[in-house]
């Protein structure tokens, strides 16, 4: 899949939607220094799935709303939209029915993010996966930033394996992985609770059980102190009458 446009609305110093068109070949962004080149950068980690606020030079999450400057008013949410090119169909199912995938994350005061992709609102998990897969992502080595050709240099073992798992297009791979481990590790959680439950249950319904085998000799009882009882009615009814 290939970048084809960034979208960036009241992100950071980007009050106003701005529209980065990200074309074939070499796209480069200039300007002064301040300008916001970096926070285009921010914006794209950012909408892959991003969720440290650190990372993005923030003190929380909604920092990364625009605060307000000059004459311009705070916003109360900011939006960031990646369009993507699937025309080759290299994109994880269910979304692979599309010559372009839109990629969106929305984030408003008080009320956290939330990501769609084309339109239907689906998990964090769900977009770092489908970067994950497109061997990208949000802390991908393909985002080089300052100081970021030493970093990988100097890197540990583990480190540049994950950068060659990922130029192998298998990182997608591991973190489903890692999903189906905590899922399996979860669903024996619930296993072991659910045997402990049934234990229970087992031994209240033995008592149940008990219990019942009692009152049906009681209502057995009763029934035949009733006869027993009306059939002596019946002796002192005649005996009387005699």
């Amino acid at each position: 899949m290939n970048f084809v446009k960034l979208r960036v609305a009241g992100f950071k110093t980007f009050v106003d939607a701005t529209e980065a068109p990200i074309e074939p070949g070499l796209t480069g962004v200039v300007g002064p220094n301040g300008c916001g080149k970096s926070n285009l950068v921010e914006a794209l980690r950012w909408v892959m799935g991003e969720s440290s606020f650190k990372s993005l030079r923030a003190s929380g999450m909604e920092d990364v709303i625009f605060a307000g400057g000059g004459s311009r008013p705070a916003r109360n949410h900011a939006e960031v939209v990646l369009t993507l090119d699937n025309s080759d169909r290299r994109a994880p199912e269910p979304f692979n029915g599309a010559d372009e995938i839109e990629v969106s994350r929305r984030i408003a005061r008080g009320l956290g993010s939330t990501y769609r992709i084309n339109g239907r609102e689906v998990r964090a998990r769900d977009v770092q996966l489908l970067f994950a897969d497109a061997s990208s992502g949000p802390r991908s080595p393909s985002l080089v930033g300052q100081g970021r050709v030493g970093e990988i240099i100097n890197a540990r073992p583990e480190q540049r394996r994950r950068i060659l798992e990922e130029a192998a297009g298998i990182a997608g791979l591991h973190a489903r992985r890692r999903d189906a481990v905590e899922r399996r590790a979860g669903a024996e959680q619930h296993l072991a609770r659910v045997e402990d439950v049934l234990g229970q249950l087992g031994g209240r319904a033995e008592s149940l059980r008990r219990q019942a085998r009692a009152a049906e000799r009681y209502r057995a009882l009763t029934d035949d102190i009733r006869a027993l009882e009306g059939l002596l009615l019946v002796l002192d009814h005649e005996a009387a009458t005699a």
